[in-house]
Formats: C-alpha cells, sequence, structure tokens
C-alpha cells in the first residue's frame, strides 16, 4: 500500500536551478515566470525578512534539514496547464493514475489539478462552474489573468511574508499552487480538488494556495500531498491562505501523505469576515517532521470556525500539529478537535493557540485533544496557549491520553475478531470523527493507510 506513493520516477526535467538560495536564485524563478516588477519585489523582500530570521528555538529540531542542499525550483518536461488527462505525459500520468487523481475527478470533483514538482501539469474545471464565473486556475495562470485581485489578496492581510521564516521562504520561491474565486452567491455543491507530488531528490515544493469566498457564496476544497522516499532530506513549504467573506462559507480539507524523509513545514491560515463560517479538516501522516497550524481570524462579527485534525506519528517521526484561532468580532465561535496516534516511539504534540481580544464581546469556543499511543516507547505532547482578555467570554478545554491496550483487543478477540482485526477497530472508532467529514474516497484512503501504519502496535 505504502508502496503505491513511495515509488519514483526517473528525473525528467525541462529546466532546474541549482541547489541552495540566493538572490540570483529568486531572481531567475520570477525571470522564469514572466511575473510582474511588484511580484519580483515581495520574493526579493521574502528572502531579505527569511535570511535575518532564525531557525525556530520552540518544537521539533530542524537541524538536520540542509537549506543549502535544498533544489527549489524544478520544472518537469511536461505541458504548462494541460486541460486533457492525454496530454500529460506518461510518466506523471502513470503516477497520477496510480494515486487515483483521475478517477476522483471523474466520480465526484468539480475540477481538479495537479502538481508535480514546482509546476502545475494539468488543470480543469467543468463547464457547468465556469459559466457561473467560478475561478479555479493555477496561481501563475492566476496572476498573469487576474492581476489586480490577486495583488489585493497574495500574501498581504492574511499571511504576510514576515509572520516566521518559512512564510518568508515561501514568498521568495513559490511556484504553482492553486487559485480560486467564488463568485457572490455561487455555491458549489461538489469539491474542487487539487494533488501535489514531489518525485526528485532533494526537492523543494513552494506551491500556493490563494482562496477568495465571496459573499453569500460556498465552496469545498481537497488537498492531496506525497512523495518517494529517499536517504536526504525534502523540504515543503506551502501556503494556504483563505479569505472567507460576508456570509460565506468555505471548507478545506487535507491529507497530507509526505515520505518520512520530508520536511513539513507549512502554512495555512484563513480570515472570517461578518457572518462567515470557515471549517478546517486535516490529517497529517506521513514526513519526518510536521509543524503545521492552520488558523483562522475571526475578524467580523458573528463569525465562526471549526479544526478538526488527526496526526499520526511512526519510528522516527514527529508530527507537532493544531490549530490557531485569533477572535476579534463579537459573537464568534471556534471548536478545536485534535486527535493523534502515536507508535515506535514517534512523537505527536498538539500546540495551538486560542486568543479572544478586547472587544470580542460574547466570544465562545471549545479545545479538545485526544491522543492514542501504540505503545510505551511513544510521545504525545499537549502545548495548550490560551489568552483571553474579554471577560465576557466562554472557554472550554480538555485532553486525553489513552493507548491501545491488551484489555481492549481480548475483549473484542472474545468477540470473534482476531488480534488485527480487534486493533484496527480500535484504531477506526478513534478517528470516525475525521473519516466521516471527508467525501466518501478520502474516508477509504485514510483508514486504509492508519490501518497499514498500525500493524503489529498493540500493547
Amino acid at each position: 500500500m505504502r508502496a503505491q506513493y513511495d515509488r519514483k520516477n526517473k528525473e525528467n526535467l525541462s529546466f532546474q536551478l541549482p541547489e541552495g538560495l540566493s538572490e540570483e536564485i529568486v531572481r531567475e524563478i520570477s525571470k522564469q515566470k514572466k511575473e510582474p516588477g511588484w511580484m519580483l519585489a515581495k520574493r526579493l523582500e521574502g528572502l531579505k525578512i527569511f535570511l535575518q530570521k532564525p531557525l525556530p528555538s520552540w518544537g521539533p529540531s530542524l537541524s538536520r534539514l540542509d537549506l543549502s542542499r535544498i533544489r527549489y525550483y524544478l520544472r518537469p518536461d511536461a505541458s504548462k496547464n494541460a486541460t486533457r488527462w492525454e496530454d500529460v505525459p506518461q510518466d506523471i500520468k502513470n503516477t497520477f493514475e496510480r494515486l487515483g487523481i483521475p478517477e476522483a475527478e471523474r466520480k465526484s470533483l468539480a475540477g481538479v489539478g495537479a502538481q508535480y514538482e514546482s509546476e502545475i501539469v494539468y488543470h480543469n474545471l467543468k463547464k457547468e462552474w465556469e459559466e457561473q464565473g467560478v475561478i479555479f486556475l493555477d496561481c501563475d495562470e492566476g496572476l498573469k489573468k487576474f492581476p489586480e485581485m490577486f495583488r489585493r489578496y497574495f500574501m498581504t492581510s492574511c499571511v504576510p511574508a514576515a509572520l516566521h521564516k518559512f512564510s518568508a521562504l515561501h514568498a521568495a520561491v513559490w511556484s504553482g499552487g492553486t487559485f480560486i474565486y467564488i463568485p457572490k452567491g455561487v455555491k458549489l455543491t461538489t469539491p474542487l480538488q487539487a494533488y501535489f507530488r514531489m518525485n526528485a531528490m532533494r526537492g523543494g515544493q513552494f506551491e500556493h494556495t490563494l482562496i477568495i469566498i465571496d459573499e453569500g457564496a460556498e465552496a469545498q476544497y481537497i488537498e492531496g500531498c506525497s512523495a518517494p522516499r529517499y536517504d536526504e532530506s525534502a523540504l515543503h513549504a506551502g501556503c494556504v491562505e483563505i479569505h472567507v467573506l460576508k456570509n460565506a462559507r468555505m471548507r478545506y480539507s487535507s491529507i497530507e501523505n509526505w515520505s518520512k524523509n520530508t520536511y513539513n513545514l507549512n502554512t495555512k491560515r484563513a480570515i472570517a469576515h461578518e457572518g462567515a463560517i470557515m471549517e478546517w479538516v486535516n490529517g497529517n501522516m506521513g514526513s519526518a517532521v510536521t509543524m503545521l497550524y492552520p488558523a483562522t481570524v475571526l475578524a467580523g462579527d458573528n463569525s465562526s470556525t471549526s479544526f478538526l485534525g488527526i496526526a499520526f506519528a511512526g519510528k522516527s517521526q514527529n508530527q507537532d500539529t493544531g490549530s490557531k484561532v485569533i477572535h476579534i468580532g463579537k459573537n464568534t465561535s471556534s471548536v478545536i478537535r485534535s486527535k493523534s496516534i502515536s507508535k515506535e516511539g514517534g512523537i505527536t504534540s498538539y500546540r495551538g493557540l486560542l486568543s479572544i481580544r478586547k472587544g470580542a464581546l460574547n466570544a465562545k469556543a471549545s479545545v479538545s485533544c485526544d491522543a492514542l499511543m501504540g505503545d510505551a516507547r511513544s510521545v504525545s505532547n499537549t502545548y495548550p496557549s490560551i489568552d483571553v482578555v474579554e471577560r465576557s467570554a466562554s472557554v472550554a478545554h480538555e485532553a486525553s491520553v489513552g493507548k491501545i491496550s491488551e484489555e481492549q483487543v481480548c475483549y473484542l478477540r472474545s468477540r470473534g475478531l482476531d488480534e488485527k482485526a480487534a486493533a484496527q477497530m480500535i484504531v477506526s472508532g478513534f478517528i470516525e470523527p475525521i473519516v466521516k467529514e471527508l467525501p466518501l474516497e478520502y474516508a477509504v484512503e485514510l483508514n486504509r493507510l492508519i490501518s497499514l501504519e498500525m500493524e503489529g502496535s498493540i500493547g
């Protein structure tokens, strides 16, 4: 099962920049993409901030990540933005077919994009949604076709380059990704999807996802990610920024299954305006190290957000994940539910922030963290940060840790299940709140992945 993700293709690139990061590298990325001057200026400012900021002194160690050896821009030998699956090169097409992308598009998606290395190789939106004014492009095309909208929203109020070291790096070297705009009042009834695949050794992927849900509109978007395994480190430092305007609703779902040599240092943030609803569903399976904390700024009155996430850590994995919510508007509400599974010495940590600012009257917030441990060697941590300066707020927090015990397995075996099936039932029950929020094909895949990883992990 894992082999379908770990299988690598022979490198077939039409252009690549040398490893390492410099002003010349950043300028060349912008030149290759024929970008406007303001984007190059933003890239160079990001590089300046990145070089000034130190690595995080908290969380998992990044000492084994050699940023000077990462290859920051790799263009596959494929047509840019093919709209027919038949036009994608066979080796790339085979990879995505193994991962189920074309089948998912045919069955249940409004549109799909596929990125390979640093560039989008396939992108398509169903005609019924195009006719209603929905924009679904890769970010490079979005920048060219909608420059004013792009400049207004791209890494401004939602994810400024100076947010942290790796948001600055992203600003400097971003490439590819997804640009979505849902017009006022349009309610997308089926999801949009993008899939991001790294193939090259010591590769870096820095896709940018920019989503704008206009007033009264609704949409669902699903991202999947994977990479083959090498002995040397790879880096994923993408960025997702979502603007949910007045009375709009957005659900963002992501299953990240990077290989266990990848450092996943991703940034995801949303701004919810008056009456807006922002929902996050997040699954983190792979990577050597993950540092990821999807955040929502509840800027508007009566806005709300929810986060439902699961992280899995096996041998030599450190999953440092969580969520952040900042309450600013009046009568806002948030619910954070985080689950984690660890085995064979894996480390999972919930790291979250709940901030209720002065003037955020009648804010309501709930945080719950549940951890399931497969053995005594594994580690589960909880690092909640709660900052409340408004007396009218209502806040609840709870955390629990358990393990797959021999007693539970024994009980289920007495009811006719074998040991493997018993353990899988316990795990399936634990992750069920996440699974039921995903489209069917993704729910099945998540269950299969976790069942595979949990084999032999009892007691």
